[in-house]
């Protein structure tokens, strides 16, 4: 990416509307305080489940960011395909490619370097797996292979690199695991390694730097942390911390990675602040609604790569909160913005510049 790309791409917010005929990825600017404008639809040339509820994809990471922002990848989960655009210096997107994606019902999306990988949630006839593609300098993609999770009906939710690329997790709400895979250099995949979540429903997850693993916990609506071996073999640090909310699924990291905020979709729409210590343990310190009278249902939610505003869209709304990040990681709400070019209800996805 050249430099001027770098000094002007900054500061856009991308959602999807998952519409069944023309799915959307709809592109935000992001202006004085976070607050958000409209820019423009972007057809991705695939079919969304176009499901009016909440959470339609059960998922974490249906639309994501390459590294440096240079491109952005999304999955049409009614037409079987993901989608490659490239950014432009202005927030726009040009679509560059669209791909099977190696199964049925894709909804999460991980990206390394030059890999790119989606799960696929399959159906009655068709099993869950895992498909990983080549990343053209181009943003076209090449297709690398389909590797199996730890049964045929795992129902994945999220997918996750390991900071140094090496490893690849799935986690699996049916089973209770934490599928791990070992990334060899041509892009094919070892494993799994099935680990057994400590809380049920795993659902989102993050990566931190060093190398701890969080996962958001839809059964106990908790986080967890763990360690991760070369081999795939995970440790629990933190076990199951409780937030006393309800639908814990997603969660996103500050900047910095002191504190971590799960998004709580049920009983009138929380997100809850962790504090991560050094050695990976956590702990619970606050808990706010989503929007002003808690009637928000947030789900996919993301901080700004300046680390100074949390983002999180509004399943039953088709809003989008936003949040500043105070000192010790604290949120303070901004704006619930509104005119955001999604449906009401049914929309999924968050990436944010």
């Amino acid at each position: 990416m050249n430099g001027n790309h770098k000094k002007h791409c900054k500061g856009f917010v991308y959602s999807m509307t998952n519409d069944a005929d023309n799915n959307e990825i709809v592109a935000l600017r992001r202006g004085f305080k976070g607050r958000l404008s409209f820019i423009n639809s972007f057809s991705t040339g695939g079919e969304g489940s176009g499901e009016p509820i909440v959470d339609p994809l059960t998922s974490q990471g249906s639309v994501i960011l390459s590294r440096r922002a240079r491109y952005l990848f999304a999955v049409n989960n009614g037409s079987d395909s993901i989608s490659s655009f490239r950014i432009s210096p202005y927030g726009g997107l040009s679509l560059v490619d669209v791909e099977p994606s190696g199964g049925v019902a894709p909804n999460s999306l991980a990206q390394y370097r030059d890999l790119l990988f989606v799960t696929n949630e399959g159906d009655a006839g068709n099993d869950s797996n895992v498909t990983g593609f080549r990343i053209a300098n181009d943003g076209s993609l090449t297709f690398i292979g389909s590797f199996p999770l730890s049964t045929p009906d795992a129902q994945p939710s999220c997918v996750v690199f390991s900071p140094n690329g090496r490893l690849l997790v799935v986690s699996e709400r049916t089973t209770n695991i934490l599928s791990v895979y070992l990334v060899n250099g041509d892009g094919t995949l070892n494993g799994p390694v099935a680990n057994p979540s400590n809380g049920a429903s795993p659902f989102g997850e993050v990566f931190l730097r060093k190398g701890f693993l969080l996962v958001a916990e839809a059964g106990p609506n908790a986080l967890s942390s763990y360690t991760a071996d070369t081999n795939g073999n995970l440790d629990v640090i933190s076990g199951s911390v409780i937030n006393g909310q309800v639908a814990t699924c997603w969660v996103a990291v500050t900047r910095r990675e002191r504190f971590a905020y799960t998004a709580n979709a049920g009983n009138g729409g929380t997100i809850t602040r962790y504090r991560i210590n050094n050695d990976g343990t956590l702990f619970v310190k606050e808990t706010v609604f989503s929007t002003l009278f808690g009637t928000g249902a947030p789900l996919d939610t993301a901080v700004s790569r300046d680390g100074r505003n949390l983002y999180s869209l509004n399943g039953n709304q088709g809003s989008i909160s936003v949040f500043k990040i105070g000192r010790y990681g604290r949120l303070f709400r901004v704006e619930v913005f509104e005119p955001t070019g999604l449906p009401e209800i049914g929309a999924q996805g968050l990436a944010v510049i």
